[in-house]
C-alpha cells in the first residue's frame, strides 16, 4: 500500500547489517519506523557472513570471499522485481559499519540497480580501515577481512577503487570521533564521489563516534536522509 493508503507498488530500503556477523530478527527500531510512516517498504538480508545459520556460514564471506556476500544483496533485489508491492526503480541500499561498506560496495558492483544510498560509518577502503582503526582491533578485523600483507586483496576488495561505477546519489553519515571506522573513510569516499559530479551529501558530527547518540543529532540525521531521498528517489 503506498503512503496514500492507495493500493500499488512502494520504494523499497535494503537494510543490511553491520558486523559482519550479526543477525537481523523481527524486533522494533524506531528510526525503521520513520521510514516506514515515509512510505518505504523495508527489506533486512542476512547475507552470507550473517551469525544465526552455524559457523560454515558465517565464514562464507571470510576476506578473499568478502564480495559474495555483495552478491546476496543482489539476490535480494531479484526476489524483489516479483513482488507486485515492491517498486524496484526506487530502491534505495542503506547501511551502518560493515552495512556501510556493503552499501559502497553494492552501488560499485551493481550501480544500475539503486535510486540512491545511505551510507553510515562505512568503511571505504579496507588498506587505509586497517591502518587507522584501534590497533586493538586490527589483528580481530585482518582475519575478517584480509590483513595489511595483503595489499592485492585489500585493494580488490574495497569500493573505493570502484568508485567510477557509482551512478545513484549517495547520502553520507559519520561521527568525527569515530575509533572504529575513522573518519577519513567517509571523507575519501565522499571526496571521489563528488569528483564525479554525482550527488553527495556528508553529515558529520564532531562530537558523534561510531554512533549518533545525541537525541538532537538524531533528529537531524534523520530529517536530512528524507529529505535526501525525497529529493532523488
Amino acid at each position: 500500500m503506498s503512503e496514500d493508503g492507495s493500493d500499488g507498488e512502494v520504494p523499497v530500503m535494503v537494510d543490511i547489517h553491520g558486523g559482519p556477523e550479526h543477525q537481523r530478527r523481527p524486533w522494533f527500531y524506531p528510526t525503521k519506523q520513520y521510514f516506514l510512516n515515509q512510505g518505504y517498504a523495508v527489506l533486512e538480508p542476512n547475507v552470507r557472513g550473517s551469525s544465526g545459520y552455524g559457523k560454515e556460514y558465517t565464514h562464507l564471506d571470510d576476506q578473499e570471499k568478502r564480495l559474495d556476500s555483495v552478491k546476496d544483496i543482489k539476490h535480494a533485489t531479484e526476489w524483489l522485481e516479483d513482488q507486485p508491492a515492491a517498486d524496484t526503480d526506487s530502491l534505495v541500499v542503506y547501511g551502518r559499519s560493515y552495512g556501510g561498506f556493503m552499501v559502497l560496495s553494492a552501488i560499485t558492483q551493481y550501480p544500475e540497480r539503486w535510486a540512491a544510498a545511505v551510507d553510515f560509518v562505512g568503511i571505504a577502503d579496507f588498506q587505509t580501515f586497517l591502518e587507522n582503526t584501534g590497533e586493538w582491533r586490527r589483528e580481530h578485523r585482518a582475519a575478517e577481512y584480509g590483513s595489511l600483507d595483503d595489499p592485492e586483496l585489500l585493494e580488490r576488495i574495497s569500493p573505493i577503487h570502484d568508485v567510477d561505477e557509482i551512478q545513484c546519489p549517495l547520502f553520507i553519515q559519520h561521527g568525527a570521533n569515530d575509533p572504529r571506522v575513522p573518519v577519513g573513510e567517509a571523507e575519501q569516499i565522499a571526496d571521489a564521489v563528488e569528483e564525479r559530479g554525482i550527488p553527495v551529501e556528508t553529515c558529520i558530527f564532531e562530537d558523534e563516534g561510531h554512533h549518533t547518540t545525541d537525541r538532537e543529532n538524531l533528529i537531524e540525521e534523520f530529517e536530512r536522509i528524507a529529505a535526501f531521498l525525497d529529493e532523488h528517489v
